[in-house]
């Protein structure tokens, strides 16, 4: 079943399909760890990073309208949010299905490659599909991972434990902001996804 994870004040959305439904408070915590650790080792800063728990909203893998609208309203956040004119953005995987390009990272959504007979279609209809997006505040049932062991967790009289972002990385102690690997990773999604793609170096991108 495709969830749809959101995060707040600062919003990062996923669309996830677990194989088990009980999984994806698994990946959740190890997603929030593993970035809470990269996040604090590249600011070389400490403590906690994300500020709140993540809320989801899951569905049937049949509904490919339902992931249509779940793609669309992700894409559209950043327009809805008033930081971009348009869909282009350089932490978006939009433009990989606007112009079909290829990110190195994202696998074109099956409802995305049903809309149309040819990936040229596909991409056209749903560049359509987009443009008609109006946002609309509407409330989600929340679903948080920590809720059901938290308290558990705290007791009297016991120690204090790391926050997932004074915890080790499963790496030697090499900085990550000195890794090729992730600045080419980093490079060439924005390259694909960015609204002036021929502008080069991440830094100097005007998107």
């Amino acid at each position: 079943m495709p969830t749809a994870v959101n995060y707040a004040p600062f919003t990062i959305h996923y669309l996830l399909e677990p194989k088990q439904p009980e999984e994806l408070p698994k990946i959740m915590h190890w997603l929030n760890w593993y970035t809470a650790m990269c996040f604090n080792r590249m600011l070389n800063r400490t403590g906690h990073f994300w500020e709140k728990r993540y809320h989801s909203t899951g569905f049937a893998n049949t509904d490919k309208q339902r992931a249509l609208n779940t793609l669309r309203y992700i894409h559209a956040n950043p327009k809805a949010a008033q930081m971009q004119q348009g869909f282009f953005y350089d932490f978006s995987n939009y433009g990989t299905y606007d112009r079909l390009s290829n990110d190195g990272i994202t696998q074109w959504h099956p409802a995305f490659l049903q809309i149309g007979r040819t990936l040229d279609e596909c991409a056209a209809k749903y560049r359509r599909f987009c443009q008609k997006y109006r946002s609309q505040a509407k409330p989600e049932k929340r679903n948080y991972w920590g809720s059901s062991f938290l308290p558990s967790m705290i007791k009297a009289g016991k120690a204090k434990k790391s926050s997932p972002g004074q915890m080790s990385l499963p790496w030697n102690n090499q900085k990550v902001t000195e890794s090729t690997e992730v600045h080419e990773v980093a490079e060439k999604f924005i390259q694909a996804n960015c609204y002036q793609p021929t502008v080069p170096g991440i830094g100097s991108m005007k998107c």
